[in-house]
């Protein structure tokens, strides 16, 4: 099997002839013949033990070609791929140039990744910006732990307040009429959620324990039931029990209890540090994008559409995982909500092209700065994955070819190489903080 011949017949579009010789292909036609005889009757032989002789006078003497080229193309094709030295990010198309008593001939068509420069790569211009971790950061984030440590509480002494667990029985009428979906019993509704409906939550405060009452609402003109969009309804509430969280003190039991601290000033400071650290990982972050979307703006290439196809498509699979992880798929997500594969993929599309122009741009520093992996940091980089999805090594190695893992390791080294070579501009953000101006400073 060899390449014959390779032609450029449009922008990144590229048409190769290349053979199997008659000995390949006669095995291969003796191979499928093999296998389809025993399907085939004839009459004087049993079934199974026609000579091929035979059925090729009977049929025709190409009666076993298309699945003999079938047998052969995967092989051949990526043969004269490798000879040809092309990259290929489409499907290829083949035809049948000829079949005689050489061989057989064909011929692939298909897209290759484009032709790539850079304009600039070295010196991209970024800001890092750090925000400081200020007090407040620090008693928003123990108030939510707070939040999260504390005890349901039932109420008795008072009426219903924002914030409050409600435990209701609730029917909704319109028009006078029960309507499905419409009614539960002893739900504990969070006031103040907006889980429900514009006005249903905000009634409730101000009720008491064993109160019956309606209250009154408008459902959302896009509501996603068109048979009560925009409709007035009355609920019908029976009010059963009011409950509240008990949040615990903020003291050093506090502090012992959620954290490795003695101390609450202990516990803030390292709250603190830990706020700090996050907003230097978001900094670092946002430098790496501002340095990303440099290469992007400095990226010339006419780039195939089947590139962006392919990308949104690998999206769209990773999707389809993601929901499986938690039970759905993707048929039951988009029967839930209203979307199609079609309008996932578009709503990808723009994450997807960003991606491949990403790639090209690191791919091609990789090619300029003479990047490469040692086969110490390919064999860790099989660890890790080892260790991430719980694999053995040789089982990763299985199913991830060592080359992809280095054209990786490549790209990481490419955006370090990248950010090292930045001028990144360093700034604090503090807090800005208000001040009232004189009177006579105003119209300034």
């Amino acid at each position: 099997m060899a390449l014959k011949s390779t032609n450029k017949v449009e922008t990144n579009v590229y048409e190769i002839e290349f053979d199997a010789s008659k000995e390949v292909f006669d095995a291969a036609v003796e191979k499928v013949y093999r296998k389809e005889v025993k399907k085939i009757n004839i009459p004087g032989f049993r079934k199974g033990k026609a000579p091929r002789s035979i059925i090729e006078k009977m049929y025709g003497k190409g009666v076993f070609y298309e699945d003999a080229i079938n047998e052969i193309i995967p092989d051949a094709y990526e043969a004269a791929i490798k000879e040809a030295n092309l990259e290929v990010v489409s499907r290829p198309e083949f035809d049948v140039v000829t079949i005689d008593e050489n061989g057989v001939v064909l011929k692939a068509k298909f897209t290759v990744k484009p032709e790539v420069s850079l304009k600039a790569y070295v010196g991209l211009k970024a800001r890092k910006e750090v925000k400081e971790a200020t007090d407040e950061d620090v008693n928003n984030e123990i108030e939510s732990v707070r939040a999260r440590n504390g005890r349901m509480v039932e109420v008795t002494d008072r009426a219903v307040e924002n914030g409050d667990m409600a435990v209701i029985d609730y029917e909704g009428f319109c028009d006078g009429v029960a309507f499905d979906g419409g009614k539960a019993e002893k739900y504990s509704l969070a006031i103040g959620s907006g889980s429900f409906i514009p006005g249903f939550e905000e009634q409730i405060i101000g009720h008491n324990v064993g109160e019956s009452f309606d209250i009154t609402v408008k459902f959302p003109e896009e509501y996603h039931s068109t048979d009560l969009a925009g409709k007035d309804a009355i609920f019908k509430i029976v009010l059963h029990e009011i409950k509240k969280n008990e949040l615990p003190e903020l003291d050093d039991e506090f502090a012992k209890d959620v954290s490795e601290f003695d101390t609450l000033d202990e516990y803030k400071a390292d709250v603190k540090a830990k706020l700090q650290a996050k907003n230097e990982k978001a900094a670092e972050n946002s430098v790496e994008e501002q340095i990303i979307n440099g290469l992007v703006d400095n990226l010339e290439a006419e780039i195939p559409e089947v590139m962006f196809q392919n990308e949104a498509e690998n999206f769209v699979r990773d999707y389809d995982s993601r929901l499986r992880m938690q039970g759905l798929d993707l048929n039951t997500y988009c029967k839930y909500t209203g979307q199609t594969l079609e309008t996932l993929r578009e709503q990808f599309m723009p994450m997807a092209q960003r991606q491949v122009k990403t790639r090209l741009a690191l791919e091609k520093i990789v090619e300029l700065e003479n990047l490469t992996a040692t086969d110490d940091e390919i064999n860790a980089e099989y660890d890790n994955l080892s260790k991430a999805y719980n694999m053995p090594v040789d089982d990763v190695k299985k199913y991830v070819d060592a080359n992809a893992v280095k054209a990786d390791l490549c790209v990481k080294k490419a955006v370090d190489f990248v950010k090292e070579n930045a001028k990144v501009t360093k700034a604090r953000k503090k807090k800005a903080v208000a001040t009232e101006a004189p009177a006579e400073n105003t119209a300034e």
